[in-house]
């Protein structure tokens, strides 16, 4: 990537040379043109919100700027935060890098803000940060044409201030706010609790509370796709060692626990408010005292080979705005490692999507074990 302080050499995270997408595109590059042409002062605390493989603050790092400081909900983002730094020559704390979950900085001078997919996240995360915002901070977001709403906008000039945007340049705008101190944005309505419904079709779960951090796929309700896993959830699973692959709420890991006592639960995906959401809502309701494990991480690459007897996946489709079945294939992959001879991976996806290649391709095999007009459940089985 260009920027006006010198090229930096961007890549996602895990690095894969056959992956045609870019760790950076045109939002970021009008972001930092911006600050560039306008001599935007960098020697404060330099907050960058939501930048999604550290293209952002690699350039602000070589810019000079003086305080960086990243907040992200990603994993994946900030391993390839770290790599980008790294390969830049940057020092290994040159930059505070913050989940969405960590406690934001007591006073920030410029905030850059990448809009996220999720508006619920960009509410939660402004709420958060406007404590430390000041009468002159720099605020400045970005994100591609089809990112920014009227909604998006509203959050911004309700939370922080008044709000404008620029013209777009390459199907990219920037969103311009002037903080105002007496601004009165109300309370933060996340985390959000919901009672999953009476035909939940899973045994224990109707009727319970489940709490959802911003962020979270399908925050506000049971996922359709979640829920016809739910009702065809292996039983009888004895003192088996389960995963929940990309765990979201956690709801169907709370499933499993609820009906098989014996099972011996982990949790992960690499969302930090996913994992935080999915563990409040275990210890609920499965006890303080049961035995889990609930990990932020690249989905089962650090499992050890061979250590699990069930997986369950509802993988996503979307990475950011792009559509792409690179992260379900991955998990695949890294499931089939860690499971033993004889474990399984059951998968629940739109039908299009066509996991059932995929699986035979990975495992050999696939098995059909529920359908309906929008979804599939699949069994593979590690020989």
């Amino acid at each position: 990537m260009t920027t006006s302080w010198g090229d930096v050499t961007l890549t996602r995270h895990p690095e894969d040379p056959r992956d045609p997408l870019r760790a950076w595109d045109a939002a970021d590059e009008y972001l930092l043109n911006h600050l560039a042409e306008t001599g935007t002062g960098l020697s404060g605390t330099v907050a960058v919100l939501g930048d999604r493989w550290g293209a952002l603050v690699t350039a602000l790092h070589a810019a000079g700027a003086g305080r960086l400081v990243q907040i992200s909900d990603s994993y994946l983002g900030r391993e390839a935060t770290r790599t980008n730094l790294a390969r830049a020559g940057a020092a290994p704390d040159a930059v505070r890098l913050l989940t969405t979950q960590d406690p934001p900085p007591a006073r920030i001078d410029v905030l850059l803000v990448r809009v996220p997919k999720s508006l619920a996240l960009l509410e939660d995360q402004l709420h958060r940060l406007a404590p430390a915002v000041h009468a002159d901070t720099v605020v400045v977001g970005t994100g591609m044409v089809k990112e920014i709403h009227t909604s998006t906008l509203t959050l911004f000039e309700r939370i922080l201030g008044p709000t404008r945007t620029s013209l777009a340049v390459k199907k990219a705008r920037l969103i311009h706010t002037t903080p105002d101190p007496a601004a009165a944005p109300g309370p933060n309505p996340w985390p959000y609790r919901y009672a999953l419904p009476a035909d939940t079709p899973a045994p224990g779960l109707a009727g319970r509370t489940v709490v959802n951090q911003a962020g979270v796929f399908c925050a506000d309700r049971l996922d359709i796709g979640t829920r016809f896993l739910l009702g065809h959830l292996p039983r009888g699973l004895g003192h088996a060692r389960v995963a929940d692959l990309g765990c979201g709420n956690g709801v169907v890991g709370l499933a499993v626990a609820l009906a098989e006592p014996g099972a011996e639960l982990l949790f992960t995906d690499e969302s930090y408010q996913a994992v935080a959401s999915a563990e409040e809502n275990f210890r609920t309701h499965a006890g303080e005292d049961r035995k889990a494990e609930f990990t932020v991480g690249d989905g089962l690459a650090d499992v050890p080979a061979g250590s699990l007897d069930l997986v369950l996946n509802n993988p996503p489709f979307h990475s950011h705005q792009a559509t792409t079945d690179r992260t379900a294939r991955r998990m695949f992959s890294d499931a089939r490692r860690a499971l033993r001879p004889g474990g399984e991976l059951w998968v629940v996806g739109n039908r299009h999507l066509g996991y059932h290649v995929t699986l035979r391709r990975i495992f050999g095999a696939g098995e059909l074990v529920a359908s309906d007009p929008k979804f599939v459940v699949l069994r593979a089985v590690k020989r």
